[in-house]
């Protein structure tokens, strides 16, 4: 059993950065590569933090990991040294770890029990411990291809190859059916591999989970538009006629635009996506990217993760100056107990790495204008000062300006990371009959099956964009829908159900 005076005995510690200086200067990931016996060493203590808490919520699929994580399990095989058993009991529920240990932002540690009171010295560092279990089993050869057994004879198509995706085609190609995953950019990965900058996962951590998945039977077809008209793509007649059942993976990536603002047609202002993607394939080979932050003043308008991963990707490049600005005000430091109590997400400021490395941040301010030069160029943004309230009724957010003094800053590249909308409008939804939801997003019954029969949807296209334990967590169920819709019965997990949500006060 655990230590359960653990968490009193050790502070907890999170993995080590680089310097500044060095992160700034390349695209590699920001923490320390530790050599493997002391990361191991430290790790295994942050793991005996973990106490016999009775209830672990941080395994709940309401408040903690809606993949089910065994947490308390192999944090205690971690805490006795054995990796082996700890990184089965890890893939048991989760396909890609070493996705989550990167990317994920935690919930499991929201809600753990130590996070209830500062006085305890904070959550387990979960994320940590599974980062270093996934890494552990690359390292020793723990991680190998499963290939089926037994063959079902039915054939599945997926049509994305993001985490929701690669999780249900790993599912199902484990199955014995036989997948084939169609992409429609020329690499693998879907946000995995052009959303998010190289220096918060680099490709190389995607890669060998593919070979991992083409060893096991998983096909993949890039550069293909499922339901488009180019020579390489493949018709909706073919996608029917070929598969006795369809997973829709898309992803949410329609992003959030604010075309009425003052300025917005000027010459450098851009969505983020617009920014991040090329960014990206610059660093996968492809050339310099057409919108580079290097020698200028940059405006990031919005204050979540995509603005963050803009905000690293522009100091990067060598931007003169970066600005994040958030419409809301600065949240606290510390969890307020009567606005997010105890294990529900908490409303506190978040600060990433990138934040640490230059650039400042502005909360409680609204961008009035863009302002141009005489040849078309956004040169500087006009703010101003606002309140947001909420109407707890509709839920409808009015922002109330606060006095008539506006403020100019110097912007040569303003990146507008405000959200996104859904499901891009695409030829496949109207060849398979399927229309959108006012959320911009595919519904699905509770065998995650769309209106169209044979046809199934997960992770963001479903849930709209969301968190990447959550994308994997849907891939997995419906892996076990479509598995019971081909042959009656499944033994696949399915830790989710379609109408499930995050513990939140509202």
């Amino acid at each position: 059993m655990a230590d359960p005076n653990g968490f009193m005995k050790y502070p907890r510690q999170d993995p080590p950065k680089r310097s500044k200086v060095d992160r700034l200067a390349d695209w590699h990931e920001v923490y320390l590569d530790l050599e493997p016996a002391e990361r191991d060493r430290q790790v295994r203590v942050q793991a005996t933090r973990c106490m016999d808490c009775g209830i672990p919520f941080c395994h709940s699929g309401s408040a903690g990991c809606p993949l089910g994580n065994l947490i308390p399990e192999w944090n205690d095989l971690v805490r006795r040294g054995d990796w082996a058993s700890a990184s089965d009991r890890l893939h048991a529920t989760n396909n890609f770890p070493e996705f989550t240990g990167r990317l994920c932002p935690a919930p499991c540690e929201a809600a753990c029990v130590l996070a209830i009171s500062p006085e305890s010295g904070g959550a387990v560092a979960i994320k940590r411990v599974e980062q270093a279990i996934a890494d552990v089993s690359w390292e020793r050869d723990l991680v190998g291809a499963r290939p089926a057994a037994v063959s079902s004879g039915k054939r599945v198509a997926v049509v994305g190859s993001g985490p929701a995706g690669l999780a249900a085609a790993q599912q199902l190609t484990r199955a014995g059916h036989e997948v084939t995953v169609y992409e429609r950019d020329d690499r693998l990965g879907g946000l995995l591999r052009y959303g998010i900058p190289e220096f918060k996962m680099e490709k190389k951590v995607l890669d060998r989970r593919l070979a991992q998945l083409r060893a096991e039977g998983t096909r993949f077809v890039t550069g293909c538009e499922v339901g488009g008209s180019g020579p390489h793509d493949l018709s909706i007649e073919e996608l029917r006629a070929s598969y006795d059942a369809v997973v829709l993976a898309v992803g949410a990536l329609r992003g959030r635009d604010a075309p009425t603002l003052p300025g917005r047609s000027l010459s450098g202002v851009h969505l983020a996506m617009e920014h991040l993607v090329p960014a990206n394939r610059e660093c996968e080979g492809d050339g310099p990217t057409p919108i580079d932050a290097a020698g200028r003043h940059v405006i990031i308008i919005g204050g979540g993760d995509t603005g963050a991963d803009c905000y690293g990707t522009a100091t990067r490049q060598g931007a003169l100056s970066v600005t994040q600005l958030d419409i809301y005000p600065r949240p606290p430091d510390e969890r307020d107990d009567e606005r997010s109590p105890w294990p529900v997400w908490p409303w506190i400021l978040r600060t990433y790495p990138a934040h640490e490395e230059a650039g400042e941040r502005r909360f409680a301010v609204s961008v009035e204008e863009f302002v141009g030069d005489s040849a078309g160029h956004v040169r500087a943004v006009r703010l101003r000062q606002v309140t947001v309230t909420k109407d707890p009724a509709t839920g409808l957010r009015t922002v109330t300006p606060v006095g008539d003094q506006l403020e100019e800053l110097p912007a040569d590249l303003v990146l507008l990371a405000i959200g996104f909308d859904g499901v891009e409008h695409m030829p496949l939804l109207a060849g398979l009959d399927l229309t959108l939801t006012p959320r911009g997003t595919l519904s699905c019954g509770p065998d995650w099956q769309t209106t169209t029969p044979g046809v199934f949807v997960c992770g963001d296209a479903h849930r709209g964009a969301s968190l990447v334990v959550w994308a994997i967590a849907e891939g997995r169920s419906v892996a076990h829908a479509v598995d019971a819709y081909l042959t009656g019965a499944s033994d696949l997990p399915a830790p989710v159900h379609p109408t499930a949500l995050p513990l939140a006060v509202l």
